[in-house]
């Protein structure tokens, strides 16, 4: 990242500096001499962090109201693609019509998924732990 006077200077955006007008180019193009005879500093991007779970760098939200959150994110996901077959669940018990292989197949591995994340989520402990289950959701594709 780049700095002129102590502030963030993106790359490919125009500016200006002691009322001369750079192009959005000028940064690629110019030399470290050239950048360091302006004033322009290089240094280090700052460190990134998943603000689902992070507050910033190295400071985790509440494990326990994540778990919450998510725990309500997995039932709510389980419930969407349930209820994408739901009227063929309907339709058996008000006419006795089969349900398809397919579809029992389908709604038995929703479940099971569902099942695996909220007892993965409740046993994690740590923010870190957390983030692996949910960033490894394996959900079903209904054909």
């Amino acid at each position: 990242m780049f700095l002129l006077d102590d502030k963030p200077l993106p790359l490919d955006t125009s500016f200006i500096h002691n009322n001369i007008q750079y192009p959005a180019n000028w940064l690629r193009l110019a030399t470290l001499e050239e950048k360091e005879d302006i004033g322009i500093t290089e240094v280090a991007d700052p460190e990134s962090y998943d603000d689902r779970f992070y507050w910033g760098v190295n400071n985790p939200k509440d494990l326990e109201q994540l778990k919450s959150n998510w725990n309500r994110q997995v039932k709510d996901t389980t419930n969407k693609l349930l209820a994408q077959t739901d009227w063929m669940i309907i339709r058996k018990a008000e006419r006795n019509i089969e349900i398809p292989a397919a579809t029992v197949i389908y709604r038995a591995a929703v479940l099971t998924e569902c099942t695996r994340l909220l007892t993965a989520i409740e046993a994690s402990s740590t923010v870190p732990d957390l983030v692996e289950v949910v960033t490894t959701q394996n959900w079903p594709v209904s054909e």
